[in-house]
């Protein structure tokens, strides 16, 4: 199999069975297919932290291992492992784990910026700005939002998921928008 091309249902179905029996390859070929989507993923929550979104991938895979059992193929494994990632990262952005180098030392010198800092620094200020709006929106927005645009899950793919019609999937998005522009109007 092709690594990192999509996998349809039965193939997936088909590595599931496998890996349920025990078959180690079948596993890696799943965490193949799906890592770099997962992972990509969580990166863009993590506000580009590498090591976050590897840290936070890796916790996403421990917890879809030990849960596989309970996967009732209602949706596609790959968007079942999405929510595992989403709810991996909503744990570790409620209790982060702060840790400050003691090598680190103040530095007081004033800090001079050219023009293409200044402008890195206003998009990152736009970046933060749009994913503290995520943030802020309500679980079943968030999770809408997050896994259409982060996650580049398909509307009916959510709507499975969330065993919610695709309308209704539309609305939370359409709501998320509208609420995700007043909080970024407001910034500014």
């Amino acid at each position: 199999m092709t690594q990192g091309r999509k996998l349809n249902m039965s193939e997936e179905q088909e590595l599931l069975n496998s890996f349920m029996d025990g078959d180690r390859k079948a596993a890696e070929d799943l965490v193949n297919r799906t890592y770099k989507s997962i992972y990509t993923f969580l990166y863009r929550l993590c506000r580009d932290d590498e090591n976050l979104a590897l840290d936070l991938t890796q916790e996403t895979y421990q917890k879809a291992w030990k849960a596989l059992r309970e996967f009732d193929g209602r949706s596609k494994f790959s968007t079942w492992l999405y929510r595992i990632a989403y709810n991996t990262f909503l744990n570790y952005a409620r209790h982060p784990l702060r840790v400050v180098s003691i090598d680190d030392k103040a530095r007081s010198a004033p800090i001079c910026l050219d023009e293409g800092q200044e402008a890195r620094m206003m998009e990152h200020e736009m970046k933060e700005n749009l994913r503290q709006a995520v943030l802020n929106l309500p679980d079943e927005l968030r999770f809408a939002i997050t896994a259409r645009y982060w996650g580049e899950l398909s509307v009916q793919d959510i709507a499975r998921m969330e065993q919610v019609s695709v309308v209704a999937v539309r609305r939370r998005m359409r709501r998320a928008l509208k609420s995700i522009a007043r909080y970024c109007e407001g910034r500014r």
